[in-house]
């Protein structure tokens, strides 16, 4: 057993009621301040990116906002930016992750109000940018970075739909209470048959992971940093609605598309990809937020993280693999 990971996975819910203890008051505070700005940049790599995506498209549900959501590199490199009445969110479990650290100082130097969100009150983005929030995750070991990710996309959530005076944004902020005590429950109740599942499908290399709205963040976490750094295996991540423009032409018999479904409008298409994937033989594993809990669809990502994490864990167990670890990431200095 690999026992950073689990015990990493088991803290997850004491870290976001910790988080929230702490910093909710704050994270009201800095959505006033965003709430004035016309224009707002999301940045983060790797799983911290999968935040923003999901956090992005779910507030992209319930508002008009101007939100985009960049690498660290692409907005460093590549942003033309407006630096009148914009702020920019930058999200980082260690707080030293060059690519964001290089994107935070180019938009103070264009004068544009920056705040980080962070894990390491120590960091070099805690201390420069203009305000931060700190979660309260203790050391992340794991390479997967299971606590710092959900309570990451929690902050992103708690700064965001405040700012939005709607039924809708209002009823994802009170469903959100709930997250520590689902969390919980979750980790508790869906551990075996996700082993069981991971055993299945243990010898398979390459795998899909496909969702819509929100949950295309959390299948690019899991594609590029679950399967591809936690369990070694070969995978690729995309919206429902692309699935007819590419993935079809690769999708055959036995081949494992992990699909994840919150009933949202753009989940039509999810149904049609997996009606197509069971016709033609595919591996269709299907992971749905109605089968777990009975809240807000915007917050599936909290849910279908759980189970997932569970199956990635099991599925590096399987083949001799740390799901904690790395082989290359920590060798690699740009």
């Amino acid at each position: 057993m690999h026992y950073e990971m689990y015990e990493e996975m088991m803290e997850q819910p004491t870290s976001l009621e910790k988080t929230i203890n702490a910093e909710k008051s704050h994270m009201k505070e800095i959505s006033e301040k965003f709430r004035e700005f016309d224009k707002i940049y999301m940045v983060g790599c790797g799983s911290s990116l999968s935040t923003c995506f999901s956090a992005s498209d779910a507030m992209k549900m319930v508002s008009d906002r101007n939100l985009e959501v960049f690498t660290g590199y692409e907005f460093f490199y590549h942003k033309k930016l407006r630096n009148e009445d914009a702020g920019v969110i930058l999200t980082s479990q260690s707080g030293e992750t060059a690519d964001t650290l290089s994107a935070m100082r180019k938009a103070q130097k264009e004068g544009i109000y920056t705040v980080s969100i962070v894990n390491e009150a120590e960091s070099t983005m805690m201390k420069e940018s203009d305000d931060a929030v700190l979660t309260l995750c203790g050391r992340e070991n794991a390479i997967l970075g299971t606590k710092t990710y959900m309570t990451q996309l929690m902050s992103l959530y708690h700064i965001l739909f405040p700012m939005e005076d709607s039924s809708l944004a209002r009823n994802v902020l009170a469903d959100m209470e709930k997250i520590p005590s689902i969390t919980k429950e979750l980790l508790n109740k869906t551990e075996y048959e996700n082993k069981v599942l991971a055993k299945k499908y243990a010898n398979y290399d390459i795998f899909y992971a496909m969702g819509s709205g929100p949950n295309y963040g959390l299948a690019y976490k899991l594609a590029m940093t679950m399967f591809m750094e936690g369990a070694l295996k070969h995978a690729c991540p995309l919206y429902s609605g692309e699935f007819r423009h590419g993935l079809i032409e690769r999708v055959e018999k036995n081949i494992p598309v992990v699909f994840l479904d919150a009933g949202y409008p753009g989940d039509e298409f999810t149904y049609k990809s997996i009606e197509f994937s069971n016709k033609i033989g595919a591996e269709s594993i299907i992971f749905r937020m109605q089968d777990y809990v009975d809240i807000n669809p915007l917050l599936s990502p909290f849910v279908l993280v759980i189970p997932l994490e569970w199956f990635i864990y099991y599925l590096a167990h399987y083949n001799g693999e740390d799901p904690g670890s790395t082989r290359h990431i920590g060798k690699v200095r740009y």
